[in-house]
């Protein structure tokens, strides 16, 4: 029982829309109106506003965050284990691409997942993130970072900690992660994705795309 409480709170904070929300209370078009049309960090940094790409993803990040660490926090009250904390992290991941609140259409779940990993262990939040930065740095291509650090987050994960039930979670986000790039990847294999920062087809003027 507790697990599925467990889940299902996990799911509904994941569901909260960051990109969204910070974009409407910022008089910005809602992200996905414009550009790739996703509700994430990096499509509303298209709209020209860093602040509200900024928020974004910190928002995102501390959801996932939040919903692995009240599991941890609260394990030993209420009996819960590594099921319930790999719960966590799918569900929260999950309320992120398919948000309830905002018809089921959410984010990639870049900053999301790094916040699950930070909860799990900033070891492993931090290995990761360092993977994206590097790739972002040199390529200046956030999917193409984005997808990279997915492939490396389980392995960080399996080394640090040996393989076990959360980390099949983190294997299971950072498939999800990749399914929901595919169309990313189409795009770098015919030079066609955008580049970090770049505008493209933004529209950051509140009453146009709403």
């Amino acid at each position: 029982m507790y697990n599925l409480i467990v889940a299902v709170l996990a799911y509904l904070i994941g569901s909260v829309s960051f990109a969204v929300i910070v974009s409407a209370a910022m008089g910005l078009a809602d992200p996905r109106s414009y550009g790739s049309g996703n509700p994430g960090a990096t499509n509303v940094l298209r709209s020209g506003n860093k602040t509200a790409a900024i928020l974004t993803l910190l928002g995102d990040a501390f959801k996932g965050w939040l919903a692995v660490w009240l599991t941890a926090h609260l394990a030993s009250r209420f009996g819960l284990d590594d099921d319930a904390i790999a719960l966590a992290a799918i569900a929260v991941f999950l309320g992120h691409l398919y948000p309830v609140f905002f018809r089921f259409k959410g984010g990639k779940g870049v900053a999301t997942a790094a916040g699950v990993l930070l909860a799990i262990s900033p070891v492993l939040g931090i290995a990761t993130a360092l993977t994206w930065l590097i790739i972002a740095f040199f390529f200046h291509y956030s999917s193409l970072a984005a997808l990279v650090a997915a492939v490396f987050a389980p392995l960080f994960d399996g080394f640090l900690f040996g393989a076990n039930v959360i980390t099949l979670a983190v294997f299971a986000m950072s498939a999800l992660l990749i399914w929901r790039h595919r169309s990313n990847i189409a795009k770098l294999v015919a030079g066609k994705e955008s580049r970090i920062g770049e505008k493209k087809g933004a529209t950051p003027s509140a009453g146009s795309g709403h």
